[in-house]
């Protein structure tokens, strides 16, 4: 069958693109929608900072009239500048189970990327690296935590036939009944002390000044991993402003020595486990139910950890897993994911299995040549 590709030029093609997954997924009881007001959010290329140095184009795939796939080709100059090199992303990518669909998006999205002189494509990012990237590749029957992907178990398929082959795979750990055993009592207590490493809460009366600390931790313990792009300030204030919605303020750690801020950790509540009942929207409806289910959280996701680079080897990481355990359980939250982890990095996936965690799902990113 013919497949018709159509740039999104309008408000209704925009909407269209967005609301295709939920078309797409509706009545898979793993897939949880996301807040449609987040995805668009995502899209909006005079309020999202990201566009501020970098450009995206989306296209839909049409099969006698009807959308049956979507896909964005986006250039974030700031990662071309960072990793010196002439690499275009892609994301947003959603397909039926159809290879000719799928290959044909592809080709577009390549089209544009070599439009713009890129020389390699890499993706999924949604819409960059600091946001949600990659293609489940096992595990579809388990729901995503938040701020995570799903996709059904024929996608890998549809990237791989394609011609993509693997960039990077990042990995979740899971712990499903969080238990801070001896052992991690006594490495927790004797690493707090050896290092005097000192743990406190982020200021809520203060989010401005605090956001500034965690954005300067976060750009410098992190910019040796792969694919590593420095978050923009106006980027990281407003994802934070976004997050401190949900934020469980206890257990977010911020780690000191002599005052000095070495690292920090962000583990969120999984609203997933309260947005699976609402359909990605919050209103007239989904408000009050989100309120509800979201009093039975008792899960959460560690969405980052990280200690700067002259503090590292020292266990602070461990330790903070260690202080996030000991006060999320004493707050009913009795299972926790920790996500993402690239699978090159040695030292946080030894402590996730040190731990006692075990490694339940994995997210590649795909990568192929432009022309």
């Amino acid at each position: 069958m013919s497949v018709n590709i159509k740039s999104v030029q309008s408000k209704v093609d925009l909407d269209e693109f967005i609301k295709l997954p939920y078309r797409l997924h509706r009545g898979n009881p793993t897939w949880v929608p996301p807040l449609m007001s987040e995805v668009r959010d995502a899209l909006n290329r005079d309020k999202n900072p990201f566009y501020e140095h970098a450009s995206i184009e989306m296209f839909l795939a049409y099969q006698d009239g009807k959308v049956v796939g979507r896909i964005a080709a986006i250039v974030d100059q700031n990662y071309i500048n960072v990793r010196k090199d002439d690499v275009g992303l892609f994301g947003f990518f959603d397909c039926i189970n159809d290879q000719n669909t799928a290959s044909t998006l592809f080709a577009r999205a390549e089209h544009s990327l070599k439009d713009r002189s890129m020389k390699l494509m890499l993706g999924p990012t949604n819409p960059s690296m600091n946001d949600e990237i990659g293609v489940l590749i096992d595990a579809f029957d388990i729901p995503p935590a938040v701020k995570m992907v799903w996709n059904p178990a024929y996608y890998p398929a549809l990237y791989e036939q394609a011609g993509f082959g693997k960039a990077m795979d990042v990995c979740a750990w899971t712990m499903d009944e969080v238990e801070v055993s001896d052992k991690l009592k006594r490495l927790g207590y004797m690493i707090l002390k050896r290092t005097n490493v000192k743990f406190r809460h982020p200021d809520m009366k203060n989010f401005d000044k605090e956001i500034k600390i965690f954005r300067e931790i976060y750009n410098s313990a992190w910019s040796d991993n792969w694919g590593f792009v420095p978050w923009t300030e106006a980027e990281f204030n407003h994802v934070a402003k976004s997050l401190k919605q949900i934020i469980d303020p206890e257990v977010v750690l911020l780690a000191e020595i002599e005052g000095k801020p070495v690292g920090f950790s962000m583990a969120l509540p999984d609203f997933n486990m309260a947005l699976k009942h609402i359909n990605g929207k919050l209103f007239p409806l989904g408000l009050p139910k989100l309120l509800w289910y979201s009093r039975k959280i008792d899960r959460l996701r560690i969405v980052i950890l990280g200690v700067i680079k002259e503090y590292r080897g020292r266990g602070i990481d461990t330790a903070m897993y260690y202080e996030t355990f000991r006060i999320g359980t004493g707050k009913g939250y009795h299972s926790c994911e920790m996500s993402w982890i690239l699978e090159n990095n040695k030292q946080m996936n030894r402590a996730c299995e040190m731990m006692g965690a075990h490694k339940y799902k994995t997210y590649r990113l795909y990568e192929r040549k432009i022309g």
